[in-house]
């Protein structure tokens, strides 16, 4: 389990009320990757969710990173919710990564109790589409 007081410093968890918060850490795990160790592989299916706790973390595509996440931001969520594989390997930047992890069957089912945390990850959605586009441009 999770500390809730961690969740508590993340955007995305930042529209729950403390109990929520306590519900929502007792669902969760953590997980932690040395420098250079893939958390996410291309190709795999979405067996879990990760929220960044601690460190930083590379998404690499066709072996160019496309994306650093830092604390507050999550991967894993695209695979589980779309039921295909993973495109991009995410890989520890930092000394050392720390996640928050929620199995894949479970992110729905939280989606729907939570649906705060939805829409917070539909916003950030939009921001990722959006820079997409005009990276493309």
């Amino acid at each position: 389990m999770i500390e809730p007081t961690t969740l508590a410093r993340l955007a995305l968890f930042g529209d729950l009320a403390p109990a929520d918060l306590a519900a929502v850490a007792q669902m969760m795990d953590e997980a932690s990757f040395a420098r250079d160790t893939k958390a996410l592989r291309a190709g795999v299916s979405g067996s879990a969710f990760f929220v960044v706790t601690e460190g930083e973390a590379a998404v690499v595509i066709d072996g160019q990173i496309r994306a650093q996440l830092h604390p507050g931001d999550y991967f894993g969520e695209i695979a589980i919710l779309t039921g295909e594989t993973t495109a991009a390997h995410v890989t520890a930047s930092s000394e050392e990564l720390r996640c928050a992890t929620l199995p894949g069957a479970e992110l729905r089912p939280l989606l729907l109790e939570y649906p705060q945390i939805g829409v917070r990850m539909l916003e950030v959605g939009a921001r990722r589409l959006r820079a997409a586009n005009l990276w493309a441009e």
